[in-house]
């Protein structure tokens, strides 16, 4: 008999004998206890055993074998984290799809992947070379920060952890706490580890005196593991954050990430790179000139761009709709079988007021405080 079933009418039948001792009701009390107790231990096994096997899953992605992950012997919390793992093979994004911040890859490069690949190469007597324990990117909303995040897990060669605020996350008190020993536990069996938390203000807020308390035992206990008494120098984990808004972090967040890279509103030459990455694969008109267009764009974010080139693309095939489509749907069929032949793209494409992001310049303008181009404090 399946377990679910059983435990089933073990609710009936306690329920029953409860409700026929009408003069003991204590009975009714502890025999409705132990059910609902063998109805919460059964949900919390299933879920513990799909969280391992879960778990275990993404790791082997990582390139570890049976082997090693037998040795690994995670528990319960480490296997809930394990499957926030992200596999390099799972990320389609390098550092040579990204254009424009070539200089802060380099500076990932020299003061992230290789101190935590090579440690050999970085190893003193002093520890003054070793890999920084956090790293925060910060700056304007569409400029590149989680495109490096993911070019990172891409390349490193570490285990990348993405980290969402719902796995820390829980109805029991305590249970969050140990589930941030989980995570530095799994890092560091699974080192060199980089935790990657995106919009990490959200989480670590300033604390105040309004805060929850699960809220602050939670923050503590988070960097007691990160940078505490407990701490051994010769850990390989690094906490990665992201932010838009840098001046909400606790200051002792911010102490513990001394490599803080300003992700600025992209230039001339980073757009016209940018721009040119994009486009790579479109057909453009002889005429067209992308460094006319990267001039046409100032003040517009990464993301911005993309969405210039977007809605600039859907120009040739809106055409063909439109053609094609005022004859039904047997014009589109012809046309399928044809070879949906588009014209290349041209300048008029992104000087359309309905297929440009022009509208979004001065509100993107407005929203970039001084501080994204300025050190944090």
């Amino acid at each position: 008999m399946p377990r679910e079933w059983s435990v089933g009418r073990l609710v009936i039948e306690t329920t029953f004998f409860a409700a026929s001792q009408a003069s003991v009701p204590v009975a009714l009390f502890y025999t409705l206890r132990y059910a609902i107790s063998a109805l919460s231990t059964s949900g919390s096994s299933d879920s513990n055993k799909k969280s391992k096997q879960k778990g275990q899953t993404i790791l082997s992605k990582t390139g570890l074998s049976a082997a090693q992950l037998d040795d690994l012997q995670l528990d319960e919390y480490e296997s809930t984290i394990a499957g926030e793992i992200i596999p390099p093979s799972s990320i389609d994004v390098t550092f040579e799809s990204i254009g424009g911040l070539d200089e802060i890859i380099a500076s990932l490069r020299e003061t992230v992947i290789y101190p935590l690949t090579y440690p050999e190469l970085f190893a003193s007597a002093n520890g003054l070379l070793s890999a920084p324990k956090g790293v925060l990117l910060y700056g304007h909303p569409g400029c590149g920060k989680t495109m490096l995040a993911k070019a990172l897990a891409k390349e490193s060669g570490a285990t990348f952890i993405n980290l969402p605020l719902s796995s820390l996350t829980n109805k029991w008190f305590g249970e969050s706490n140990k589930l941030v020993a989980g995570l530095f536990s799994l890092a560091r069996k699974v080192q060199p580890s980089i935790i990657f938390i995106d919009e990490v203000d959200s989480l670590f807020r300033e604390r105040s005196s309004g805060d929850h308390e699960v809220t602050g035992m939670m923050k503590a206990e988070f960097m007691t593991l990160w940078d505490g008494l407990t701490t051994a120098s010769d850990t390989r984990i690094l906490v990665l954050g992201a932010t838009n808004r840098p001046n909400d972090i606790d200051p002792a967040i911010l102490r513990r990430m001394p490599k803080r890279f300003p992700i600025r509103l992209p230039n001339l030459d980073q757009r016209t790179k940018i721009l040119s990455l994009m486009l790579s694969h479109t057909s453009l008109s002889p005429s067209f000139s992308i460094s006319d267009l990267a001039r046409r764009t100032d003040g517009l974010s990464g993301s911005d761009l993309r969405e210039t080139c977007r809605n600039a693309a859907m120009a040739p095939v809106r055409e063909v709709m439109r053609e094609k489509g005022g004859k039904g749907k047997e014009g589109l069929e012809q046309a399928r079988l044809e070879g949906f032949k588009l014209r290349p793209l041209e300048m008029r494409d992104f000087i359309l007021h309905d297929s440009h992001a022009y509208a979004h310049v001065d509100p993107s303008r407005k929203a970039e405080p001084l501080s994204y181009g300025e050190p944090v404090d």
